[in-house]
């Protein structure tokens, strides 16, 4: 087992497949490392790809203090996984809390990360629910910390934008509920406290986002309901960003819709590396319906 050393002292576990360009996928609040396991069985045909375990998720570390886990500390384990790999820059995929950890981490350290693909990126983003968000996000840290994680991880699983995978792919589901029902409950409340709850807004990043670098995909369902508009949102401020919204699909996107994700990732990377994932063109102009001179 491979383990990183990151620089506040924490162990974080993580895997490696393939060779090639590196790859590293950051997972959701409700995965692990095992997230990825259809993206490491297609990419690392032609990537070197690296799959790791957050803090608060065995086998890495589960800091005791809530103040271990923040969003710069997400995105700076990144970094600290890939300088144990001895990898210098690499393509940075994420869904959900791990596409916000993406996204943070092409703002800190932007001379690591060939491009971003933040997938499901967008809870608690939206200003109006943003009240709202922390409050869920308390209660669902309670109820990991009283009820446990196996016997609260079928009511998390079954979540609005969780419900599209389960009726899709019922063995699939099942297995993400099983795992998630093997979660450490401190670890997942503590993440949910000191992550999920204090990151900022998106909207609150719009000059940061605007003066973004490298290439960005994002991908959303279009039935996982409050990442819609973020992702609208990062597509119109991140100048070198694309949109893709899967159809009749929910959140847990790259184990609901593996082959449609990895050929957009595939797609996405390939135009990168030609050097041809360029900035909108300034004549494309949003302001714009037609042309009339």
């Amino acid at each position: 087992m491979s383990f990183a050393r990151t620089s506040d002292g924490i162990n974080l576990f993580y895997e490696s497949a393939g060779s090639g360009t590196p790859i590293i996928f950051v997972h959701e609040f409700g995965g692990s490392h095992w997230s990825w396991e259809p993206q490491l069985n297609f990419f690392a045909r032609r990537h070197s790809c690296i799959t790791f375990a957050a803090r608060g998720y065995p086998p890495s570390d589960i800091p005791e203090s809530v103040e271990a886990y923040s969003q710069a500390r997400a995105a700076d384990d990144i970094v600290d996984v890939l300088d144990a790999a001895e990898i210098d820059k690499a393509h940075v995929v994420g869904l959900s809390m791990g596409g916000f950890a993406s996204l943070h981490v092409a703002l800190r350290h932007p001379k690591r990360v060939l491009s971003v693909v933040a997938a499901g990126a967008g809870y608690g983003a939206e200003k109006v629910h943003e009240n709202y968000f922390k409050g869920v996000s308390a209660q669902v840290a309670e109820n990991f910390e009283k009820r446990g994680a196996k016997e609260f991880a079928p009511v998390y699983a079954e979540g609005a934008s969780r419900v599209q995978f389960q009726e899709k792919d019922p063995r699939g589901w099942r297995l993400f509920a099983d795992r998630l029902a093997q979660h450490d409950a401190r670890g997942a409340a503590n993440t949910m406290r000191g992550v999920q709850m204090q990151r900022p807004s998106l909207y609150d990043l719009e000059t940061e986002f605007r003066a973004m670098q490298p290439p960005v995909l994002v991908m959303v369902g279009d039935e996982d309901d409050h990442c819609l508009q973020p992702g609208l949102f990062l597509k119109r401020t991140i100048s070198r960003s694309g949109l893709a919204v899967f159809p009749k699909t929910g959140h847990t996107l790259n184990l609901e819709e593996p082959e449609l994700f990895n050929r957009h990732v595939a797609e996405f990377i390939a135009q990168v590396e030609a050097g041809r994932w360029a900035p909108r063109d300034p004549r494309a102009d949003p302001a714009q319906v037609m042309r009339t001179d």
